[in-house]
Order: C-alpha cells, then sequence, then structure tokens
C-alpha cells in the first residue's frame, strides 16, 4: 500500500529488537532438543524407500550421485507433481528440533509439514540445508519432507537428520489399517464435506490427514470434515491417511472426486473483510483486541519483501516464521481468524521484482504459502519496478497461476492503484495480460485514494469500480454479477497521503455498496491507523480524523457480498 511514513520503519524496528532483547528474559523457552537422529533409513541405506514417502511413485533409490554411503533418494519431479518425500515420526511437545539434509538439483526443498522450510538450487553438487522448529504445546509428531520444484528435472536428497529426542511411541512401528468407505456427504461452491469409517491400530489412531491429490490439506481427530476454500465448479479428488501417536501412518483410502457448485453468478464463491495489519511500524495492536472489539476474522499481512536472493521475509528483514508477524498469525488463528500475506507495497525490496524468473518467484511465493498453510495470497503491484513493468507483471501473474495450480483452493489477489474513472494504461495491461497468461486470477483489488480525487470519495471510489467491472467484463466476457464477484476495494481510512478524506461514514457507504453489489474483498490500509486524532496529519498510528478506536475494523466486519 501507498504511505509516506512508511520510510521511518527501519529505525522504529532497531528500537523493537531491542525491546525484545529486553524481555527475552522474561519469556519461558522451548525445550531443546538433544542430538539425535529420529528419522529411519536417514541415508537410504537400506536400498528401499521404506518409511519414506513419495508422491505420485516418483522417489527412488539409486547409486549415483550420493552424498556419503552407497545410496541416495532421487525424486522425478514432473510438470504436476513436485515428487515429495516424506515421513512421519514420534516428537516431543514444546521441543526444539534441527533437520538438516543434503540435496542437489534445481529448486529443492526441505521442511517440515505445517512449519518451517528451506530450499537451494544446486544443480551439480550436494549442498546441505539446514532448518529449526519447535513442536506445539501437544504435538506427538511431525511430518517431514523433501521434495523438487515442477519441471525442474529430478532431485537428489541424502543424510536427512533429525536431531532431538523421539516421542512418546516407544517400539511402536505399526501402521493404522487404512480408512475405508470414504464419501462425500454434502458441497458448496467453496467446499466439500467428507465422511469415512473409522481405522484400527494397535496402540489408537490419534488422527486423520485429508488429501486432495497429493496435498495434505487438513488434520482432523474423527471420521468426518469439511475442506474449504475450494473454487466452484472445480473436480477434486480426496483421500484419507489415520495416524496413530508414533506417528505411524496408513495407506490412503478409497478415493472420492467431488466437483463443487458454481458460483454465484459465475464468481469465484470468495468474500473477504481483510484490513491491514503491519507489524513494521505505527504501534502495532494486539490482533485478538481488534477481533474482540470489532468481530473482524481475516487481516492482510503486510508486507512480504526479498531479504536478497529472491528469498522471502517480512518487510525484507524480520524472519519469515518465528518472529513478531508469526506471533501475531498465531494469536489471529487461535482466536479463530486467519490471514493473507500481502507481497510488495508501494517501496522496498520485491520480490517480483528480483526473483530472476516466474519460476523462482514462484518458488519464493511456494515458501510462504508453505510455512503458514495459506488459503488465499495478496500482490500488492505498484510503482515503477512492479506496476509500470509489463515484463515484471507477467513474472507475477505466471508465478500466481502455478502456485495456484500447485495448491488446491488457493485463491490469489492483485492489488493495484486506479485512477477515478477505472484501471489506468498499466492496470488495464494487467487486467489483459492476466487473461491471455490464464492466471485465472481471483480477485482484482483496486486502491481508489492516492489518485488526487478530491473530495468526493465515495463518488470516485464508485466510478473507479465501475470502470473496473466494465474493463473486466470486456476483457473476459463476463455478464455484471461475475465481474463484480471478482472485485475488491482497498481504501486508506481517515487522511490519505494526498490529503483525501475517507470518514466512517463514508466508508459505511462504500461498505454498503460493495455488499449490495457482491464484490469479493474490502479492506483498507490500515488498522494500525485506526485510531482518532483529529487534526493530526497523515500518521503511521492514526487516522487524523475524528473517530471511535477501530471503528473502520468495526465497518469493515460488516462485509459480506
Amino acid at each position: 500500500m501507498r504511505n509516506t511514513f512508511r520510510r521511518s520503519r527501519r529505525r522504529i524496528l532497531a528500537l523493537l529488537g531491542s525491546a525484545a532483547l529486553a524481555l527475552a528474559g522474561a519469556i519461558a523457552l522451548p525445550g531443546t532438543a538433544q542430538a539425535a537422529n529420529v528419522l529411519t533409513n536417514a541415508g537410504f541405506e537400506s536400498g528401499s524407500l521404506s518409511p519414506w514417502s513419495c508422491t505420485g511413485n516418483l522417489g527412488s533409490v539409486v547409486s549415483s550421485p550420493v552424498h556419503t554411503g552407497s545410496k541416495a533418494l532421487a525424486g522425478a519431479v514432473s510438470s504436476s507433481d513436485n515428487a515429495q518425500c516424506s515421513q512421519t515420526v514420534s516428537v516431543q511437545p514444546n521441543t526444539t528440533y534441527a533437520l538438516t539434509g543434503w540435496v542437489r538439483g534445481s529448486y529443492v526443498y526441505l521442511g517440515v509439514d505445517g512449519g518451517a522450510s528451506t530450499w537451494t538450487s544446486s544443480p551439480s553438487t550436494y549442498s546441505q540445508l539446514s532448518v529449526s522448529f519447535t513442536t506445539g504445546a501437544s504435538q506427538t509428531s511431525a511430518k517431514i519432507y523433501v521434495h523438487g520444484w515442477y519441471a525442474q528435472g529430478t532431485y537428489y536428497a541424502d543424510d536427512i537428520s533429525l536431531d532431538g529426542p523421539g516421542g512418546g511411541g516407544g517400539s511402536d512401528t505399526q501402521a493404522p489399517t487404512a480408512p475405508t468407505g470414504l464419501t462425500s456427504t454434502g458441497k458448496t461452491s467453496s467446499s466439500v464435506s467428507l465422511s469415512w469409517n473409522a481405522s484400527s491400530d494397535n496402540v489408537g489412531v490419534t488422527g486423520y490427514d485429508i488429501y486432495s491429490g497429493s496435498s495434505q490439506v487438513l488434520t482432523v481427530s474423527g471420521t468426518s470434515a469439511t475442506v474449504s476454500g475450494l473454487s466452484p465448479s472445480t473436480a477434486y479428488t480426496f483421500s484419507v491417511k489415520a495416524r496413530d501417536a508414533a506417528g505411524n501412518t496408513s495407506a490412503a483410502s478409497n478415493s472420492v472426486t467431488v466437483t463443487t457448485d458454481a458460483g454465484g453468478g459465475g464468481g469465484t464463491g470468495f468474500k473477504q473483510a481483510a484490513p491491514y495489519l503491519y507489524e513494521g511500524w505505527g504501534d502495532p495492536p494486539s490482533p485478538t483486541t481488534v477481533m474482540s472489539a470489532t468481530g473482524i476474522k481475516w487481516f492482510t499481512m503486510a508486507f512480504v519483501l526479498d531479504s536478497g536472493g529472491c528469498t522471502p521475509s517480512w518487510d525484507g528483514q524480520r524472519p519469515l516464521t518465528g518472529g513478531v508477524d508469526q506471533t501475531a498469525i498465531n494469536q489471529i488463528r487461535s482466536a479463530g481468524g486467519d490471514i493473507v500475506p500481502s507481497f510488495g507495497g508501494w517501496q522496498g525490496s520485491k520480490l517480483g521484482a528480483n526473483c530472476s524468473s516466474a519460476g523462482a518467484l514462484a518458488g519464493a511465493l511456494q515458501k510462504v504459502i508453505a510455512a503458514y498453510g495459506l488459503k488465499a495470497i495478496d500482490m500488492d503491484i505498484e510503482n515503477t519496478d512492479e506496476f509500470e513493468n509489463e515484463a515484471v507483471q507477467a513474472k507475477i501473474l505466471t508465478a500466481l497461476k502455478t502456485v495456484k495450480a500447485n495448491n488446491p483452493g488457493l485463491k490469489t489477489i492483485v492489488t493495484f492503484g486506479t485512477s477515478t474513472t477505472g484501471p489506468t494504461y498499466y492496470g488495464n495491461r494487467l487486467i489483459e495480460q492476466a487473461q491471455s497468461l490464464g492466471a485465472n486470477i481471483d480477485v482484482f483489488t483496486i486502491m481508489p485514494f492516492d489518485f488526487g480525487g478530491g473530495s468526493d470519495m465515495y463518488g470516485n471510489t464508485v466510478n473507479a469500480t465501475e470502470g473496473l467491472k466494465n474493463k473486466l467484463k470486456s476483457t473476459f466476457g463476463w455478464d455484471d454479477a461475475t465481474a463484480y464477484s471478482h472485485i475488491g476495494i482497498s481504501g486508506m481510512n481517515g487522511l490519505s497521503d494526498q490529503q483525501e478524506t475517507t470518514t466512517t461514514a463514508i466508508w459505511t457507504q462504500i461498505r454498503d455498496w460493495a455488499n449490495a453489489h457482491h464484490l469479493a474483498r474490502l479492506a483498507f490500509w490500515s488498522v494500525n491507523r485506526d485510531r482518532p486524532c483529529p487534526g493530526g496529519g497523515v500518521a503511521e498510528n492514526c487516522s487524523g480524523i475524528s473517530q471511535n478506536n477501530w471503528q473502520f475494523t468495526s465497518i469493515t466486519a460488516g462485509f459480506t457480498g
């Protein structure tokens, strides 16, 4: 998002870092694992894959090239399968583990399912990957994986190690029986409900992992589940595996293929009220305090940038996982909400501009998707390095197409500036490229502010949105309802950088108009500024106008589409 006061964030972050160090002594830290590899067949010297499991049957044990010993893993990546090989092990709760491995190939990943991961591109020699993670308070198993990248050729892995104490599974090596009778019990345009018969185990089944194709999408303790965040009129194939406390995983159940219902008006079926929350400056509020006061469920977390070498991190300098951003995300999810990360913004070192190719950018996006199990991502495309660069636009759209194809149900959002009458030349070009590339973008979000819009922010916002609707209709051949269902509005609460004023009354009008026209998304910049300071100008922690605390957020929470 555009803002003049982001320039001071690095100084503020330095102060925050000092404060964090001062508080560290008061925090109960997790236990640290004692060095002992808890993986089985970590060097593949047995000559077989067991107990590793590889998607698409694309894994094999080879004699060359190896890192040490006489065997290594080979993952024969295809254009539609990254040949992920995984092993589930028993772990202890609230314990830090160190995961390392030696890999060779283009874009090879090592990580823990639902947690941290790392990657490297080392086509001709083995290089070591290392990442640490801390188990949850009640976590008793962890799924370790290694995989390559789509259409990048075969990768190799060897000498994978998970250092730490084994869990409470003892000598239990018997897997549960496979679930049976998997069936669909209902569906909507964005969800599928499933049920199955319980598995049996010599000790006891602790959970069931639900897969869409080769991707694990959900874990439950019972024998039914609803998978949400899916696309309308789309066929999905589901299966289920049972898991016990020792991390033993059953064979897959029978598969069931379900086609979701059509979305209303042919749209995406996706609705999201998600104001921006930024941990980099502006006295970041407690997200749970805001949620409790307003009823908001989603936040757009800003901003994921490049920390060097096409490597994603928060603001280009805070760690992707384990820092203040993950703390906020954990708090939001614990309170029943969720987040969509925003990549890019007005300034900073951006992944879209700096990653060397669409494939490399897709790899960077995938790291964030995997780290947080995301349902949606937002690409905030601004300034001359991304928005006004047609080649970079194409790179971004191609990367979004790739990650959308590789993550069933993932929603993709692009956010960009606008004129008072609709998209500018570069906005029109972005939409046209999305169509020609088949990027299948779910939501085109405009930012109707900082466009010299004068005093009528409601009228100019409506006019800009109508202009976007007309462009989507002419480009994609949609009717009005379908075009509206692919549109988002992201405003700026209070006083904008160009002295435009959006009051709470105007924002309420905009929200009501967005509801009446069944738009897909409503956001604003930002929750940090959603506090009163009449006459305070453009500030990082208040709106510059008279209002109640979190009043814009409360209004936004009333967006239903």
